[in-house]
């Protein structure tokens, strides 16, 4: 997928403007947050956060020992029966995934929901290439009906309102008109059931790997994934190398947490664990089993000051929490990840020249972090990537702008005349600052200043005119 993410205030800008988008977006978090906030803590809020910290050590403990963990897994995996590839980037993932294509001599595709195939636009690659590409999750099919991309991680269509929806199927699926939700699912079903049968290969992504049974997991509240992943005589799942964990019961712990803080549910209706390729005396499933592990720049990230940001399980969490991402949603951010997490990882994963806007789309209230089931420090890592920003770009003004307020902040005199003389400033030009200034009042409101400065008020205190 194209990195747009530079674009971040235009797109941001075009955003605010659209009240549909507004309605839907607002509407869909909230109910997101309050979902998770009532699944989380629905024993105790104790017995909340002590689920947090325990998937926050599952993850970290297998990020710390990443390199046997994958060796374990593949080792455990191909003992099962699937086939291991490895890509150390979205031009080597896809070239796998022709070739297994070609192979099996596969013309139509089904695929359930994977934001990795979207980070390495694996339909763009298969289309080009003849092959027919089906998003099979509701919401992943509606927005490639109306040649988009997801714009949430969980719910990929959170932005359009149901007339909207309803509007794309009559324009590209010749629906009749209706204003019944239900109706509209319906239809859906009945017009993937046909691409259920007849496809050649169902292509998925996954939530864990766990390394000590070589077994994949998958969460999901629709039948379609199970669908892709047993109907096909061929499955290929798209992993990051990240997504690896140790033993089922850190994935206990981490499903539990995934479900109650993305979905709001003690568990998804499909949770499944999957071992492999249909054996011997089994009628059902798929005749092979490929699991295509996939670096795309997760290595670099590894080890750095940044490597918490792998421990992210894709809830949506800190999108629904975070004040920006509720009034922007999620293409302004101009790439696969929205919200605090996505302003992480696509300048990490893309290059921070590529999205220098990003770490500043964040008021840094610190939500995210405070509903990351894995404790992920967003907020830190949001400073961080702005000090990076900083010692790259930085010149000669911008020395010199640091020297000469470092001098005011040293001399009472100066910093005194400064305050008058912005005050006074003020006064003149009103709520618009000239020059390099301008980019602050340039989207804000520039705060009026208060009557008396506290130096002011304190000699008067001090001299008994307050009491």
């Amino acid at each position: 997928m194209q990195v747009n993410s530079n674009n971040f205030v235009s797109l941001a800008e075009i955003a605010i403007h659209k009240p549909e988008l507004q309605e839907a977006v607002s509407e869909g978090t909230r109910r997101a947050y309050e979902k998770r906030a009532k699944a989380m803590f629905a024993d105790s809020h104790a017995q909340g956060e002590f689920m947090r910290q325990q998937a926050y050590e599952a993850k970290r403990r297998a990020l710390r020992n990443l390199p046997e963990v994958l060796e374990t897994a593949e080792a455990n995996l191909q003992a099962n029966g699937f086939k291991v590839l490895w890509a150390v980037d979205a031009d080597e993932a896809s070239r796998h995934v022709q070739h297994i294509l070609k192979k099996h001599h596969a013309s139509t595709v089904i695929k359930s929901k994977s934001m990795l195939t979207e980070e390495i636009g694996l339909n763009h690659v298969l289309e080009d290439g003849g092959i027919r590409v089906v998003e099979t999750d509701l919401g992943e099919y509606i927005i490639q009906l109306n040649h988009e991309v997801p714009s949430h991680i969980v719910a990929p269509v959170i932005h359009k309102t149901k007339a909207e929806i309803r509007d794309i199927f009559m324009r590209e699926l010749n629906m009749e008109s209706t204003d019944d939700a239900a109706e509209m699912v319906a239809f859906a079903r009945k017009m993937l059931r046909r691409d259920f049968l007849n496809a050649d290969v169902g292509i998925s992504g996954g939530n864990f790997v766990i390394a000590e049974t070589g077994s994949l997991g998958l969460v999901m509240n629709e039948g379609n994934g199970r669908m892709c992943t047993t109907m096909p005589d061929v499955h290929i799942a798209l992993v990051g190398i990240e997504k690896v964990i140790e033993n089922l019961q850190d994935y206990a712990t981490l499903n539990q947490v995934l479900t109650r803080t993305g979905t709001g549910q003690n568990l998804t209706v499909y949770t499944n664990i999957i071992n492999g390729p249909r054996r011997e005396g089994e009628s059902d499933g798929p005749d092979d089993v490929y699991i295509i592990f996939v670096d795309n720049g997760r290595s670099e990230v590894y080890g750095t000051k940044y490597a918490e940001a792998l421990s992210c399980i894709r809830c949506g969490a800190c999108q629904n929490a975070c004040p920006v991402y509720r009034n922007v949603g999620g293409h302004a951010y101009g790439w696969v990840y929205g919200g605090p997490i996505g302003a992480v990882l696509t300048p990490l994963y893309t290059g921070l020249e590529n999205a220098s806007p990003l770490p500043h789309a964040s008021s840094l209230c610190g939500s995210c972090k405070q509903v990351c089931p894995v404790d992920i420090d967003l907020p830190r890592m949001l400073l961080d990537l702005r000090y990076d920003l900083v010692k790259e770009k930085v010149d000669n003004k911008w020395q010199l702008g640091l020297k000469g307020w470092a001098m005011g902040m040293q001399s009472p005199a100066l910093y005194g005349f400064g305050a008058r003389s912005a005050r006074f400033g003020k006064m003149l030009i009103g709520d618009n600052l000239p020059s390099v200034f301008g980019g602050w009042t340039k989207y804000r409101d520039f705060p009026d200043f208060a009557p008396k400065t506290f130096h002011q008020m304190w000699q008067e205190r001090q001299k008994g005119k307050l009491q």
